[in-house]
């Protein structure tokens, strides 16, 4: 196996992680609500969402942390779900998504 295909894994595999801990996040009602395939999606939009916005770029406060507005991150994903025809989605719902993606970031800067 080739250096690319091991990155390529072990990137799935961190996904694959990601995706369990967000499913353990969510109220029932959710975890039945989304597929494995939509939660991806919603990884996939709030990526995005760092890449475009300037948050990569802004000095961490005196503790190392930056301010995220999780509702500017939750109407992005929604916003652009709807423009991608990928579906409607309530606010409140993936406002949920993006507060689990945020604390599974923070558990693995913990871990590092």
């Amino acid at each position: 196996m080739s250096a690319i295909d091991d990155e390529l894994l072990n990137e799935a595999e961190e996904d694959a992680r990601e995706i369990e801990f967000i499913r353990n996040y969510l109220p029932l009602e959710l975890k039945e609500k989304f597929s494995d395939d939509e939660l991806y999606y919603f990884l996939d939009v709030i990526i995005d969402y760092y890449m475009s916005s300037d948050i990569l770029n802004v000095e961490p406060d005196k503790d190392g942390y930056v301010e995220i507005d999780l509702d500017e991150v939750t109407d992005f994903v929604v916003a652009k779900a709807k423009k991608e025809k990928m579906g409607e989605y309530e606010h409140e719902d993936i406002l949920l998504v993006v507060q689990a993606e945020i604390e599974y970031s923070e558990q693995i800067e913990e871990e590092e």
